[in-house]
């Protein structure tokens, strides 16, 4: 079901402050920014090899990124697992009795269709899935 991690998404309180470490000390090049509206957030993204990291600034003081920072400070958030086909990996996590945050794909950032599996179900990691076009 699981193809390849899709990305890595970490969350920030200053996305441009975050960026410096990233591309002037780790240098990794910066392939663009996009605001996603419905999750609250402004993400980066940073290639690397077959995946990518995804810097996650809230647009918020509500948005679940700066809830996230709030409880747990900044840092890994969530990883990414590419799936072919989102529907079926879904119905398939709730077949397994898997705890989904998101019982019906919505688009994430990059257009992608992403679902979230909740961390009680996980060992206590928050799990994306992700379907790229």
């Amino acid at each position: 079901m699981v193809g390849k991690v899709d990305h890595i998404g970490i969350a920030v309180k200053d996305l441009e402050e975050t960026l410096k470490f990233y591309t002037d000390v780790l240098g990794m090049d910066l392939q663009g920014t996009e605001t996603v509206e419905e999750q609250k957030v402004k993400v980066a993204f940073l290639p690397i090899g077959d995946t990518e990291m995804e810097l996650l600034e809230s647009t918020d003081k509500d948005g679940p990124i700066a809830k996230y920072i709030e409880k747990k400070g900044q840092g890994v958030q969530h990883i990414a697992y590419r799936v072919d086909d989102i529907e079926k990996a879904i119905e398939e996590m709730k077949e397994k009795g898997i705890r989904m945050i998101d019982e019906k794909p919505r688009y994430g950032a990059g257009g992608a269709k992403i679902a979230f599996l909740h961390p009680k179900s996980t060992h206590g990691v928050l799990i994306e899935l992700c379907q790229r076009d």
